[in-house]
């Protein structure tokens, strides 16, 4: 048996998930094995993913999306390293209630991918997802020797909205170790930079931007780009419209300007996690998160899972706080069968505040279903 599931956002982390889990599996069934090998799609959780499968957590003290300083983390083994964006630079690193969609810089990111280089990656998967920001990688470039000055001379302020009074870029400051290392944008979104699918219409408004906040935005982005066609050449409108670019806030057109190569974020884990063998041990196989919906179905962690899992031949199923999907769409992605905590408990409230519990009795419920 193996639980390979995401978090259930703001109830479970993906290891507790994980843990309740094989607890109730095991309540029915004892001395059954069990793999844990919680996943994560390269958005928060992806550090403590890593962790868990072996990883060793590395801390360092980073500015966070409003300047002040943080302790994030990332995770490295064998010369693999596994920075996660939102550690620096995600909502989470705001205090409650605050929004800065103009302001809120990615520096502290940049922070982190130089620690990783010192500590000696030669391959850095960069998790990107759940982030405070819309700057386009601005800051997580300054952190990395890039220069943005103002007409002045001067450096424009940080985040999204200074990046009106950008008058000219020069890369030629950035870390030569970055030409070294090998650089993966792993996400699950594929949304360009600008315009009605890019970083400001789509995600700005779960950042606090007004109507007039991502118009600004979308314009400053726009702006930016047009300016790094000097240092950067043809390349900086290319990747503006490339997928991925337009991930956490613009991070991802940033990292593409370093190089980076974008894949999904599920996919590029899966692979770092050593989901394969795992699977090739597993009779059957348990992933999920909180809400099994439309959107899990595009580059979420349970999709990843279930279809690497159809692929090999195994059955999988789901466990998920919230269930939206009709059982012919579940079948149609790869999902034997979804087991929401909503069938065991009817309060949403409930199932939010006391999921550990729930989620364990579900699982003795797939065990009695598949097991007995």
């Amino acid at each position: 048996m193996l639980v390979a599931a995401d978090k259930f956002k703001g109830s479970l982390t993906a290891v507790e998930v994980a843990e309740r889990v094989t607890a109730g599996l095991r309540r029915a069934v004892p001395d059954l094995e069990v793999e844990a090998l919680p996943v994560a799609d390269g958005g928060d959780g992806t550090v403590a993913a890593a962790v868990a499968a072996g990883f060793e957590r590395r801390e360092v003290r980073v500015a966070g999306p409003l300047g002040g300083e943080v302790t994030a983390a990332f995770a490295l083994r064998d010369g693999t390293a596994v920075v996660e964006m939102a550690e620096a630079s995600g909502l989470q690193r705001l205090p409650a209630g605050v929004f800065a969609p103009l302001t809120a810089s990615t520096y502290g990111s940049g922070e982190l991918l130089r620690a990783a280089l010192d500590a000696g990656a030669h391959t850095i998967v960069f998790g990107v997802g759940g982030s405070a920001t819309t700057d386009g990688g601005a800051g997580m470039l300054s952190a990395l020797g890039a220069r943005f000055l103002d007409a002045d001379g001067e450096p424009v302020p940080p985040g999204g909205g200074g990046l009106a009074d950008l008058a000219t870029a020069d890369l030629s400051g950035l870390d030569p170790r970055l030409t070294e290392v090998e650089l993966v944008l792993a996400s699950d979104v594929d949304n360009p930079l600008t315009g009605p699918k890019g970083a400001p219409a789509v995600y700005g408004p779960q950042k606090g931007a007004s109507p007039d906040d991502v118009a600004a935005l979308d314009t400053a982005l726009a702006h930016f780009a047009k300016v790094l066609e000097g240092p950067a050449g043809s390349k900086a409108a290319e990747y503006a419209a490339s997928p991925g670019a337009g991930a956490a806030g613009g991070i991802g057109y940033g990292a593409l300007l370093l190089g980076a190569r974008f894949r999904p974020g599920i996919e590029v884990m899966l692979d770092v996690l050593g989901f394969a063998p795992a699977l090739d041990r597993a009779d059957l196989v348990i992933t999920g998160e909180g809400s099994l919906d439309e959107q899990t179905l595009h580059g979420k962690a349970p999709a990843g899972v279930a279809a690497a899992a159809r692929a090999a031949g195994k059955d999988v199923v789901a466990v998920c706080g919230r269930l939206a999907l009709p059982p012919e769409v579940l079948g149609r992605s790869g999902f034997r069968r979804a087991y929401p905590l909503t069938d065991a408990e009817p309060d949403v409230a409930k199932c939010i505040a006391e999921a550990g519990p729930i989620l364990e009795r579900v699982a003795e419920r797939i065990a009695r279903d598949f097991l007995t």
